[in-house]
């Protein structure tokens, strides 16, 4: 529906505003900015996690970004949003419509079911019951208050299943005290910082965040990688989604070097302007993730080829230096290969979000959507029914910081 109000001056926030308080209007776009940021990242993570537990593409080398409609149509991860106000229905959104998650694949709890009508017209399940959808989930977003965070952490405690990760939308809440608040170590807390220098004309109030997120400027501005757009990520983040990546394999039972393989034709190719011939019989691209991507040189010699990966913290993945945490800092073409995965996986989702819009989805050429982030990126330094393999339950923290 249009804004009736977006060519009406005196309707806009801004009219009328003294010249000292103009400088406070920007606090709207960073919000809108922070927003579009959180979106786009939990998308990309649930795009990727997806990725792992579709066991139908196991031995299927198709880039994650290169997958067609009907592949995204297969969506397998369970999504449970914990709080259904202004972020937790972006957050629904966004994995709807951008994501190409079905509703049933998503659950949101919330004190007020009744107001989410439009998604439960889309198949979500919306209702009150926090303990629920953590025994469901295989994701689980909270998008809560702070100050109803610890009771909820207390009331879902016991629900949480070993596989599951935790998503914290909460910024007011540390990531330390979150892990003693639900005592897991599977949890991942983006953490955003602001910068004065880069412009905010990117975060417009006037699209949606789905709308910003089909802009290329907008999904370069995202990338976990640089500090193009006002709001900026720690590249901790990114390092804690691979190693959630590694231990979705490990639920699996994969040994390490067949989850190494698999992470990389998931995330990399070799070149998508290839000649008719070479696309007649396509090779498997290089496996650029190795075991000491993720681990330590001593730990990783001691591993047999039919080992699983340990189950890793990430909450220490975070809050400690790691070898990809180095590796991202030394290696700039191994930067520009992860920021192209990045911008490419959100740039696909788009085109074929534009596709769905039109009713006939289109083949559009990869090459045609595929973006191309600038080089010089700076950075700051299974079952079903959702059990770990023995080996991962018995891991704890201490583990991690002796492996990383």
């Amino acid at each position: 529906m249009a804004d009736l109000m977006l060519n009406l001056k005196t309707f806009q926030p801004d009219y009328g505003a003294e010249a000292t308080e103009e400088c406070l209007l920007c606090l709207r776009k960073y919000a809108k900015g922070l927003t579009v940021n959180a979106c786009a990242h939990a998308v990309f993570f649930c795009q990727l996690l997806d990725a792992t537990k579709q066991k139908q593409k196991i031995h299927e080398r198709v880039p994650l970004y290169a997958q067609k409609s009907k592949e995204i149509s297969l969506r397998s991860l369970k999504t449970g949003i914990i709080g259904g106000g202004h972020i937790g229905k972006q957050l629904a959104r966004v994995l709807l419509e951008l994501g190409g998650f079905p509703g049933k694949n998503i659950q949101i709890s919330t004190r007020r079911p009744e107001t989410l009508l439009e998604f439960q017209a889309l198949g979500v399940d919306c209702f009150y019951n926090n303990r629920k959808l953590v025994g469901w989930a295989d994701v689980v977003f909270l998008c809560c208050l702070p100050s109803h965070l610890p009771i909820i952490c207390s009331e879902v405690d016991k629900e949480l299943k070993q596989s599951s990760v935790v998503y914290s939308l909460v910024t007011a809440i540390p990531l330390p005290r979150l892990k003693q608040l639900i005592s897991s170590n599977a949890i991942l807390r983006p953490h955003y910082t602001f910068t004065d220098s880069s412009p905010l004309t990117l975060w417009e109030m006037n699209r949606t965040v789905v709308e910003a997120l089909k802009d290329p400027a907008v999904v370069q501005a995202t990338c976990p990688l640089g500090h193009m757009g006002a709001v900026a990520m720690k590249p901790k983040w990114l390092e804690a989604v691979f190693y959630a990546a590694l231990n979705s394999y490990t639920c699996q039972d994969l040994p390490y070097t067949e989850a190494l393989k698999l992470l990389s034709e998931v995330c990399f190719h070799e070149d998508v302007t290839t000649s008719s011939e070479e696309q007649k019989s396509p090779l498997p691209p290089p496996p650029l993730f190795i075991c000491e991507s993720f681990i330590n040189e001593a730990f990783a010699s001691s591993l047999a080829p039919d080992d699983t990966f340990p189950w890793f913290d990430l909450t220490t993945v975070q809050l400690k230096e790691t070898p990809l945490n180095q590796l991202l800092a030394t290696d700039l073409s191994f930067q520009n290969n992860i920021a192209s995965f990045y911008c490419n996986a959100i740039a696909l989702l788009a085109a074929d979000y534009e596709g769905r819009m039109v009713g006939t989805p289109k083949k559009i050429p990869l090459s045609a959507v595929l973006l191309h982030p600038t080089t010089n990126q700076e950075l700051t330094a299974s079952d079903t029914d959702g059990t770990c393999p023995s080996t991962a339950e018995e891991a704890s923290s201490s583990d991690s910081e002796d492996i990383i």
